[in-house]
């Protein structure tokens, strides 16, 4: 009696764990907003880093004739900051209170640990800093336009090397 009562319970286990992984699964893969879901990030308020793990394939060269549903690429230029070379681009329209889809390319310089952004004052008073992920040979994330935007607000980026020394540059959002 306690083998079949172990073999139950052994089964009724298995069934369980197999709903959870599948359920969380799928509360996983609908989670970017990339899916077939009508309500996308920019459209629930959170309070974190926002980075999304998905390859856009973005090319420094093509990148202005792409639109990959996030809107047209608009190149916001490439400057000196420190020991780097920094290039930006955004794709879509600047909105308050909306998501903004940014790459950026880093060279030159120390290793990089983490890249982050925001929009807005240099302070990053009343922004979101959206921190990059790597991908291919760009650092790319969504992150969030304050709403309301503060006037004169600019593209933010934070570059920390390995070693936490950090370098801040700034380029005009071209509205």
């Amino acid at each position: 009696m306690n083998r079949i009562r172990t073999n139950s319970t052994n089964a009724t286990f298995r069934l369980t764990a197999t709903i959870v992984a599948a359920s969380a699964l799928a509360l996983w893969s609908a989670g970017c907003g990339e899916g077939s879901s009508s309500q996308g990030a920019a459209s629930h308020d959170h309070d974190h880093d926002h980075a999304h793990d998905h390859d856009h394939a973005h090319d420094a060269s093509t990148a202005a004739a792409k639109d990959e549903g996030h809107g047209a690429t608009v190149e916001l230029g490439e400057q000196k900051a420190g020991e780097f070379n920094v290039k930006a681009s955004r794709d879509g329209d600047v909105k308050a209170g909306a998501e903004l889809p940014v790459d950026i390319w880093i060279t030159g310089g120390a290793k990089v640990s983490a890249v982050r952004f925001w929009v807005g004052a240099e302070d990053a008073k009343g922004s979101m800093k959206a921190k990059a992920e790597l991908e291919k040979d760009n650092w790319h994330t969504h992150g969030e336009v304050p709403s309301p935007m503060p006037e004169g607000s600019k593209l933010w980026i934070e570059i920390e090397a390995d070693g936490g020394a950090k370098t801040l540059v700034s380029f005009d959002l071209k509205m």
